[in-house]
């Protein structure tokens, strides 16, 4: 839901401003419905995983072969659970990641993100460290990346810039650069036509 949709139920600006502003400090339901999943599947895996280990020890005791291949098997475990934590703890880097170029009004975030050097960039307790600094950095060299707060430019001059003519050039002028002329500055048609 965005500012206009709020506004359009009723809300005042401000409100639907305050509004807006706290939806990014909010986990979304799917992501948190993933989150759980994923430590359903996890626990599931190391539950079955143990069973069949215990269940393996109590039946090779006093079998070399078979404790070797237990203890193979408790050793894939753990590989397993640190690649899985780091697989979500890289989802987690994604996700904070994509938010925060979001809040910093990129237009493209695969294109700034691509730009940006991940690697240096830390996460730690849900903070992105060392992320502002790129940021500003790109913002001054590639500022067409982003989202600009307001227009720049200059000023146009009075009268629509149209050119300035002498008496001379207005008398030479055919009908239609007339006419031009007359839309673009009526006041100086007027003066060259008196």
């Amino acid at each position: 839901m965005n500012k206009e949709q709020l506004v359009a139920l009723g809300l005042e600006e401000e409100v639907a401003d305050k509004v807006i502003e706290g939806f990014g400090k909010m986990i979304p339901k799917h992501r948190f419905d993933d989150k759980n999943e994923e430590v359903k599947e996890l626990k599931e895996q190391l539950q079955q995983r143990d069973t069949q280990l215990t269940e393996l020890q109590t039946q090779a005791t006093g079998n070399e072969e078979l404790q070797a291949q237990i203890k193979m098997l408790q050793e894939q475990n753990e590989q397993t659970a640190t690649e899985y934590q780091q697989a979500l703890q890289q989802k987690d880097f994604d996700f904070a990641l994509t938010e925060a170029l979001r809040d910093a009004k990129a237009k493209n975030p695969k294109a700034v993100k691509a730009l940006l050097d991940t690697e240096s960039v830390k996460f730690e307790e849900g903070k992105l460290i060392g992320l502002s600094e790129q940021l500003d950095a790109l913002k001054q060299s590639d500022d067409y990346l982003f989202t600009q707060e307001g227009v720049k430019g200059k000023t146009p001059p009075q009268g629509g810039g149209a050119p300035q003519v002498t008496k001379e050039q207005f008398n030479a002028m055919t009908y239609t650069e007339k006419t031009k002329l007359y839309n673009e500055n009526v006041e100086l048609y007027n003066q060259l036509s008196e």
